[in-house]
């Protein structure tokens, strides 16, 4: 028989373990140590506010994933960033990255279009464009016309597909709107809303009447505002890839993020919020009066849905289409097409089993060696959500037949790796809108809670940034 004695020591070795940290009045706690959740948590700390970064995963950065592989340089998600925003330039110099800051090689600012199995370099002046063959004579009158068309009646509700066609033509919207909607969102023109998806470009026709006269007339207010447009701003990298930057915010975080650390619970409290994580040591909580939440919209409806479930709904509604990152490397004497650019977009009229290819080698240095060529590869996206069903290997032996053929590459690649996002960006489709204005009005119905990250302000990096300035004045109302 087992003492009575012996079953309370029993109990005692089987109790989950619980670490409950008090903490003062001014904690505050950041969920994602994703570019958004280091920025905000960066920007805290520099004013000496009391914070706890918790990311579920073993390494920071979110999307921004950086590997190594036999000497070659694969960045898995966002390769590279632009300047748009001070920001960017302030945390760069204060993180002392200048010595592993790359700006992108004037090459790269060549971009190609696919049409009948051909790259046709974009048009990015005036001249260029009355002389390119990517677009035919009848598109090119019709831009002249583009100053007379008139304002939208109801531009929230607009496609930039839609958006595009009135005021450009549609030959313009198949050949550089829609193939450029695809490398930035991997999405589908007549489902983003012009208004969610491009808020500059909304503006230029709500403010000025037109995007030529209002591409005139911005550039002062920008220059005011210290920002750069996204077609002037330098795209920059570093030499150990994109990952560099969230790595080095949470080393000088120091102890401040806690990685391996999944949130389980979030709940209401007497001062604020108790939230629960587990963590290599068990059952973890802390007691604060602000949370920041800068995870995906799936993940924050599982942690805040039970404050609302209106919430939920607007945050599950939020689509991530999946997407398939490829990373080929060849033998530079077995291509034949001229590496003189940035990369190609594929448009969806020209019906091929990807979206398009960075010339990954050619943008930055030290991505391989002198012998060899990297490409960047997208797959899939909003255009096609099926890949997720597709057996891997099948598909990228069609994509890279395809890809071969394009860039008139003669042999096997000599590496090659990939990386499947089963929910990559989040779309900003027609009526997003109504989420918008209701995640404001959910923080204004809970002191205290803030929801960020890419799926509110903007996608790039760039735009994560100022979000997270914005983010970081919220905090200091």
């Amino acid at each position: 028989m087992i003492s009575l004695q012996k079953v309370c020591l029993l109990k005692e070795r089987v109790k989950p373990k619980l670490n409950i940290t008090v903490e003062p009045q001014n904690k505050i706690v950041i969920i994602g140590a994703g570019i958004s959740g280091l920025t905000i948590a960066y920007l805290l700390n520099k004013l000496g506010h009391d914070i706890t970064v918790l990311e579920k995963k073993k390494e920071p950065g979110g999307s921004i994933e950086t590997v190594i592989e036999k000497e070659f340089l694969f960045d898995k998600g966002p390769n590279s960033a632009l300047e748009t925003h001070p920001l960017i330039g302030q945390l760069i110099k204060e993180l002392n990255l200048q010595d592993e800051l790359v700006y992108a090689n004037k090459e790269g600012n060549k971009r190609y279009i696919l049409k009948n199995n051909e790259l046709y370099p974009l048009p990015m002046s005036p001249p260029a464009f009355i002389k390119t063959k990517l677009f035919s004579p009848s598109a090119k009158l019709r831009l002249i016309a583009e100053p007379f068309i008139g304002r939208s009646d109801d531009g929230y509700y607009e496609s930039i597909s839609e958006f595009v066609k009135r005021r450009l033509g549609k030959e313009f919207l198949d050949y550089a709107i829609n193939p450029f909607v695809a490398g930035v969102y991997a999405g589908n023109p007549e489902d983003l809303s012009v208004k969610s998806a491009f808020p500059k470009l909304f503006e230029l026709e709500e403010k000025y009447g037109g995007l030529i006269i209002g591409t005139i007339r911005s550039i002062r207010e920008r220059k005011r505002r210290a920002e750069k447009s996204k077609q002037s701003a330098k795209m920059f990298s570093f030499k150990s890839g994109m990952q560099v930057l969230p790595k080095t915010i949470t080393k000088h975080l120091g102890k401040k993020v806690c990685l391996q650390s999944d949130v389980v619970s979030i709940k209401k409290n007497g001062t604020g919020y108790q939230v629960a994580y587990h963590n290599e040591d068990g059952l973890q909580i802390i007691d604060c009066n602000k949370i920041i939440s800068t995870v995906p919209a799936y993940a924050a409806a599982d942690l805040f849905g039970h404050f609302d479930k209106d919430l939920t709904k607007h945050l599950n509604e939020i689509y991530y289409p999946p997407v398939l990152v490829l990373y080929l490397v060849y033998k530079k004497e077995e291509i034949g097409q001229p590496l003189d650019g940035f990369g190609f977009l594929i448009p969806s009229r020209e019906r091929k089993s990807f979206l398009g290819a960075i010339w990954s080698s050619v943008i930055f240095p030290g991505r391989t060696d002198d012998t060899t060529a990297a490409f960047t590869l997208f797959i899939g996206g909003a255009r096609n959500p099926e890949i997720g069903s597709i057996d891997k290997e099948i598909l990228i032996s069609k994509v890279k037949k395809e890809f071969e053929l394009i860039m008139k590459i003669t042999s096997d690649p000599v590496f090659m790796t990939y990386k499947y996002w089963s929910k990559a960006i989040p779309q900003y489709n027609i009526g997003y809108i109504e989420h918008e204005r209701y995640f404001d009005e959910f923080e204004k119905n809970n002191p205290g809670l803030i929801l960020s990250g890419n799926y509110r302000g903007g996608i790039s990096i760039g735009d994560c940034v100022k979000n997270a300035e914005a983010v970081f004045s919220k905090c200091r109302m």
